[in-house]
This record gives C-alpha cells, sequence and structure tokens, in this order.
C-alpha cells in the first residue's frame, strides 16, 4: 500500500507552558522537561521532512514561545520552503515578539478561546489574566498582519457558550474557528465527567453544520471526526451531493486523519498518530530522525490506514471513508484503538450504499 501523502503534522517543540489548563493532553507545566530536541536536532528534523515535501508544521507545547531558539526553529523551516504555523498560548504574544513571529516565516498562530468571557475562560484555563491576554493577543496579532484563528475545547462546561465564542472570534479579526470536541487524555482525564455525550455531541455537530452556512469566517471541527458523515447526511436530505465545487475542504478532508495525511511528534520524538492516542508509530532518534521511515513502515499507522480492520460500528459503517471515528476516544473509552467511536449514535447499515456518501 503506497503511503499517503503527509499533510499536516504538529511538533511538540517543548511541554513548558506558563498554564495549568484543565484540558491539556500534555499535562503541561512550567518546569523543565528532559529529552527535548536541542537546536542542532530540530534543525535536522526540519531536513527530514522538507525531503517529503512541503506539508504544514504547527510548532505547538506546551507553549513554543518558551523555547529560546523558537524563533530560529521557525525560520530555518520557512528557508527550506515549509510551511510554519504556531500554537501559543498568548501570554508571550506582543508587538515585538509578533514582528519576530512574522519575520521568522510564520503564517498563522491558534489562539485558544475556552469561555465566552473572562469568568469562564480562566476557569479553565486555570490561571487569572487568561481570558485577557489571549484578547490582547488576538488583537495584536490582527494590529500587526499576523493571520490567527480561533481555537475551543468544547466540554458541558461551556457548548452552550459556543455561539458567543465564535461571533467573539469574528469580532476580534480571526480568520477561521475550529472547535476542538474534547478527548479525555492527559489532565483531560478529570475531565471525563465534562465530556458531552454522544446526543450532546451531535447537536454541537448540527450547530457547526447550520452555523457555518453564514459565517464570515471558516469554520472547522477537530477531534470530531463524524462531522464529516452528519454533513453529508444534511446535504443529501436537502438533495444536494458534496463535492469539491461545492463545499470546498470539507468535501476533500477526511473525520481522523492520523496516521494518513497527520501526524504528531512529542517533545522527545516519539512519533504518534496524535496528540491525544498516546502509542508509539516509532522514535525519530532511535531512526537518525528518518520521518520518512516511520511514516511509510510503522505498524500502527499502517493499521490506521486500513479500514478493514476496524471494529465494532466502525468497522461495517457506510461513512467510515470519510469519518473513521476518533481512535483516541476510542482507546480512551475501550482500550481499543480499532474499536468504534464512543460519541456517534449513527447506526449503519451494513451493505455500502454510494448515493448517500456523496
Amino acid at each position: 500500500m503506497k503511503s499517503p501523502v503527509l499533510r499536516l503534522i504538529a511538533w511538540e517543540v517543548t511541554r513548558q507552558c506558563p498554564l495549568r489548563c484543565r484540558h491539556c493532553r500534555a499535562s503541561a507545566t512550567s518546569e523543565e522537561y528532559k529529552g527535548e530536541f536541542s537546536t542542532e536536532e530540530c534543525l535536522k528534523f526540519l531536513d527530514n521532512l522538507s525531503a517529503m515535501g512541503n506539508p504544514i508544521v504547527i510548532l505547538t507545547g506546551g507553549e513554543p514561545m518558551a523555547r529560546e531558539d523558537i524563533y530560529e526553529i521557525a525560520s530555518y523551516g520557512t528557508g527550506l520552503g515549509l510551511r510554519m504555523v504556531m500554537a501559543p498560548c498568548g501570554v508571550y504574544i506582543d508587538d515585538e515578539t509578533v514582528e519576530k513571529l512574522k519575520a521568522s516565516g510564520i503564517q498563522r498562530i491558534s489562539l485558544s478561546i475556552d469561555g465566552a468571557d473572562r469568568e469562564s475562560h480562566d476557569a479553565f484555563r486555570q490561571w487569572d489574566g487568561a481570558y485577557d491576554a489571549v484578547v490582547q493577543a488576538a488583537c495584536t496579532a490582527r494590529e500587526h498582519g499576523l493571520e490567527f484563528q480561533v481555537n475551543t475545547t468544547v466540554t458541558r462546561l461551556n457548548y452552550r457558550e459556543l455561539d458567543r465564542i465564535v461571533n467573539l472570534a469574528v469580532d476580534l479579526g480571526a480568520v477561521s474557528y475550529h472547535p476542538f470536541l474534547l478527548v479525555p487524555t492527559g489532565r483531560g482525564k478529570a475531565m471525563a465527567e465534562y465530556e458531552i455525550d454522544a446526543a450532546e455531541y451531535e447537536d454541537v455537530l448540527t450547530w457547526i453544520y447550520e452555523k457555518s452556512k453564514d459565517l464570515p469566517i471558516q469554520m472547522k471541527p477537530t477531534c470530531a471526526p463524524h462531522y464529516y458523515r452528519l454533513l453529508r447526511q444534511k446535504e443529501h436530505a436537502a438533495g444536494r451531493k458534496v463535492t469539491p465545487g461545492t463545499h470546498g475542504l470539507s468535501a476533500m478532508t477526511k473525520g481522523c486523519l492520523g496516521g494518513q495525511g497527520f501526524a504528531f511528534v512529542s517533545h522527545t520524538g516519539n512519533v504518534q498518530i496524535c496528540g491525544f492516542l498516546d502509542t508509539s508509530a516509532g522514535d525519530i532518534r532511535n531512526e537518525d530522525f528518518n520521518f520518512r521511515k516511520i511514516w511509510d513502515t510503522s505498524n500502527l499507522f499502517l493499521k490506521m490506514r486500513d479500514l478493514e480492520g476496524y471494529r465494532g460500528k466502525c468497522g461495517v459503517c457506510d461513512y467510515r471513508t470519510v469519518c473513521g471515528g476518533c481512535r483516541a476516544r476510542a482507546f480512551a473509552s475501550s482500550g481499543d484503538y480499532l474499536g468504534e467511536e464512543p460519541y456517534c449514535v449513527y447506526e449503519p447499515r451494513k451493505m455500502h450504499d454510494s448515493t448517500l456518501i456523496g
């Protein structure tokens, strides 16, 4: 089987972070972490990635801006032709750092807003002043012409505030809005009781579908693979087919891209299908930074690409080629990353019907 093209990679350049967010998959703290890549190792890794084309490289953490060499890393990747973006928490964003980000070639940053007001956001982020910091970061980015998107981790604590949050994102000048459906890993395990249930999940996906019709910016749900099933159901019911010509990226994007266009690399070089499934596909250092070898031959990645091996409802679902279910959520609920997505209300037909998914 030919490996899919690597289109997007999230690279946890550090786990250090001044915040202690309730949902953090990395359980990040402000302490130093052993085993993180040296500057030389970072540049070697980027050299390797550039040999695979020009994937989007998300510099994430922790807080990527906690690394003193982050601008050198970003500049080097830019020079190789990679599309460099970053996911900071916002507390280090000011006029000077924004200009440094732009000079290093960072094309976009993502900023997380998890509450519609100061009280709810600060409680979620467990840091007084987090809301003011992220709003100021958005304003500073806009003033300096640095493109930014807004992300929200969706839980029972905030899912009724989503309309207000997305409107805030628009008012701040975001170019897109990305609601992330909570995956209970890392510190997020303690938030399992706040995870919305399958019916509420479906309600949120329906809200995304309806809201995105008139939203002046792009909205892209993340860790919500069955949105692409719901999209096709809604459009089919209205007598419309989902095609690249009519629905753009939504028609071309598959739900779970873990190992199928997307990968995650931890702060110590561990390769995973995503940051939420803590199962190793290989170690960068052990392979002398040969990421292509891991991408092409990892048993975990090969299993992710073989939909015939999926179990439960996902294994027989007529929408599995456009959804695939969340492998990390399946693992968190059952210990089986090939098992069925636990937060999906759809009961699949066993016989594939192409008229449903077109």
